[in-house]
């Protein structure tokens, strides 16, 4: 992907993020929806996978028909609002391999603070996908990119549901090569570092918690 920042515009997209932003949407349907749009996104950072051609018979005769090429994918979530986007895109494409990063955010510095990392090996040989709802501050998804590289990563994607402009600004600073693919870019962080107008923590709507 050459531009550094993608946001799908698509109807479908654009219609199920206004009702995950509505407060007064369920549980059930807001993970749902994510799971749905999650899909819809995958569809759009992995436009341009490698292809090669694979020799078949259909019913009729035989043909070179195309085929993804190379290893399979990786998919990397940032616990733990990123399993809501891990789920969608994994029934997308269902072999790829998974991998976790526990981040969390000091809420007085709002720096990362991190306590889990297991991934899949052959880094350097995948299509790494990191997935996380929200690119806030950016510091966390800095962070998470940061390790995914020390672990030999050299071709990472970030996709998130919602990015706000400072977010946006620090990923572009620590990794110019990353490419960032979002269904909106929301208006600023507030003083507590949340996207406005956002829709409140992607985790705590996902999982009912507060």
């Amino acid at each position: 992907m050459s531009q550094h920042l993608t946001v799908v515009d698509h109807p479908l997209v654009q219609h199920k993020l206004s009702i995950m932003r509505d407060k007064e949407t369920s549980t059930k349907s807001f993970r749902q929806l994510l799971r749905e749009i999650s899909q819809l996104l995958a569809y759009e950072i992995t436009r341009e996978l490698p292809m090669t051609t694979k020799r078949i018979e259909t019913p009729l005769e035989p043909m070179d028909a195309p085929v993804l090429d190379g290893k399979k994918l990786a998919l990397i979530s940032i616990l733990r609002a990123g399993n809501g986007l891990l789920d969608g895109v994994l029934e997308l494409v269902p072999a790829a391999r998974v991998g976790f990063i526990g981040l969390y955010r000091d809420e007085r510095t709002l720096q990362p603070i991190q306590y889990y990392f297991k991934v899949p090996e052959d880094l350097s040989d995948r299509l790494v996908i990191a997935v996380d709802p929200m690119l806030a501050t950016g510091n966390s998804s800095a962070a998470a990119v940061d390790l995914l590289k020390e672990a030999g990563a050299t071709n990472i994607r970030f996709l998130c549901l919602l990015a706000a402009p400072e977010g946006i600004q620090r990923m572009k600073e620590a990794h110019p090569d990353v490419p960032i693919v979002t269904a909106a870019v929301d208006k600023h962080l507030n003083d507590h570092g949340y996207i406005v107008p956002g829709l409140g923590d992607a985790g705590d709507r996902m999982f009912g918690t507060k």
